[in-house]
């Protein structure tokens, strides 16, 4: 995707400078003041263009899953902004944030665990309608028929609870609940990773499907880049809560500029024996978020480490058209 055909594009959700902290606390709890902030996300900017799959990637414990549940407003930010076509998300509250949550909605990790299991799956997929008063009783059963069919379920499933479903069969529920109040936006949190490579598949192309069929905006959350890779058409890479490149995923495979992003893809097996990569590993532990290193967040893994990277952040900028990278090996 070009520079040019997103300009010619929306801009759906534009987040800037978001940062989420959790506050760390002595023995005494609340008695005891707060010792120290974990700096889950710090200071991460991106835009999402209407109709697109934006694909955000990175180890476990960088702040994929806490950037799309406090765009949610699952959890309040502790700064930035998000705003969603054109208003603010942070700052509504009440009715109007419960309209702006009605044109987004999110598809969990676990599915399991967002269901209720005392509700039969009809009543679960009929709960939206009700909150947002969409349709009479009648319109909510033909509805969730409608989408339950869509998803690949089947109409006489609508009595059933969720322990009578496979891993698939629920993340297929949770896409029916997320899109049965026929949202804009849908905030997909690792929806694939606890699936089998084959549901994977599946699951994913039905995404893509539904996608073309109701207009669809993606934030994807994933850890794994091929699945990020396969339904993406831009890529942000987090590391740490900070976002260090960002690119459209061809040019992103094609040219990776930021050490990170490079040992990430030197890390993705190839389906031809004949092709050899160059793996890159990275030395030392992820630094705890609790305690940061000064400068470039980075610099303690990076081969390529400089002086000026322990004691200067950089400013993400835009190298090349549409590639945006901080770090400063490219100043």
């Amino acid at each position: 995707m070009s520079l040019q055909v997103n300009k010619e594009k929306d801009i759906l959700l534009d987040i800037q400078g978001l940062q989420k902290y959790f506050p760390v606390r002595g023995p005494l709890g609340r008695l005891g003041g707060t010792k120290n902030y974990v700096k889950a996300v710090n200071n991460v900017s991106f835009r999402l263009y209407e109709g697109e799959t934006f694909g955000l990637v990175g180890e476990s414990g960088c702040g994929k899953s806490t950037t799309g549940r406090t765009i949610m407003r699952l959890t309040e930010p502790t700064g930035g902004s998000a705003v969603y076509n054109g208003t603010d998300i942070f700052q509504q509250s009440g009715r109007d944030l419960r309209k702006i949550r009605k044109e987004i909605q999110m598809v969990f990790q676990d599915p399991y665990s967002s269901l209720n299991p005392r509700k039969r799956i009809g009543k679960t997929l009929e709960e939206p309608l009700i909150i947002h008063s969409i349709g009479n009783r009648k319109e909510h059963t033909e509805k969730v028929m409608d989408i339950m069919q869509k998803v690949g379920l089947q109409t006489e499933q609508y009595y059933r609870y969720p322990h009578e479903f496979s891993g698939g069969q629920r993340q297929r529920i949770g896409m029916a609940r997320a899109l049965i109040a026929n949202p804009k936006l849908v905030i997909c949190d690792e929806p694939v990773s606890a699936l089998d490579v084959s549901i994977q598949s599946q699951i994913i192309n039905l995404m893509q499907e539904l996608q073309e069929e109701f207009k669809l905006t993606y934030l994807f959350i994933a850890h794994d880049i091929s699945v990020v890779r396969h339904i993406s058409d831009r890529i942000g890479v987090m590391y740490l809560g900070e976002l260090m490149e960002e690119a459209p995923t061809d040019k992103l495979f094609a040219t990776p500029l930021h050490p990170y992003t490079q040992a990430l893809l030197s890390a993705v097996p190839t389906p031809n024996p004949r092709i050899k990569r160059e793996r890159i590993t990275l030395k030392g532990e992820i630094p705890s978020p609790l305690n940061p290193p000064s400068g470039c967040i980075f610099h303690t893994r990076c081969p390529y480490a400089m002086d000026r990277c322990k004691i200067e952040k950089p400013i993400k900028k835009e190298l090349q058209e549409e590639h945006f990278i901080a770090c400063h090996l490219y100043d």
